[in-house]
């Protein structure tokens, strides 16, 4: 089976989501609208990791990031990577979120000085994005050593948040071949990182 680059692989959301940009920018109603569904896909995943303790804000924090995408959408440099400049837009909505809801117990909290908390807060969020790039690292290894097929759909249903549908949509698979893809990819992964522990 062919084997293809894992970064394009795993730029797979980046291109797709800057193209469906680009185009509505320019006038595609139509790519626009698919645009916004594939981030709210992104996003929504994105902030779950990070509001793991507070499920029930997610929704209402991911409409605030994609209204915000809306407004500031001219500002997009089409050099720049576009994931970088959305998940930049929702850690600024994500902090402003801990400002208010610390805010909030601060009123009841008097011995508490608030600066401290927010950067604590920032220092929890940067940790966790730091945390999480060396787990991505790691995982990118492990995914290379995957077949495409099973690689993209892990890629796409697992870690972007795409479903079985939009990711047989994206690969050109059917939805039964992503799912086996799937399960036979986890199978794969979970053999390799028990093997890879075992050699410790």
């Amino acid at each position: 089976m062919q084997r293809i680059d894992n970064t394009d692989q795993l730029d797979a959301a980046e291109r797709k989501l800057r193209a469906l940009l680009l185009d509505g920018l320019a006038g595609d109603a139509g790519a626009y609208r698919d645009f916004l569904r594939a981030l709210s896909a992104h996003l929504r995943a994105f902030l779950r990791r990070r509001l793991s303790r507070w499920p029930d804000e997610v929704e209402d924090l991911l409409q605030e990031a994609l209204l915000a995408v809306h407004n500031q959408r001219h500002t997009y440099n089409a050099d720049a990577p576009l994931t970088a400049w959305v998940h930049a837009i929702a850690r600024y909505k994500l902090i402003d979120w801990l400002r208010r809801r610390q805010g909030r117990e601060m009123l009841h909290d008097s011995l508490t000085d608030p600066l401290t908390e927010i950067d604590h807060a920032e220092e929890l969020l940067s940790s966790a994005d730091a945390d999480a790039d060396e787990a991505r690292r790691d995982l990118d290894r492990l995914l290379t050593q995957l077949p495409e097929q099973q690689r993209a759909s892990i890629v796409h249903t697992k870690l972007e948040g795409l479903s079985v549908r939009e990711t047989a949509d994206l690969t050109g698979m059917s939805e039964s071949a992503v799912k086996v893809a799937v399960h036979r990819g986890l199978k794969a992964l979970a053999a390799k990182m028990s093997g890879r522990n075992e050699n410790r």
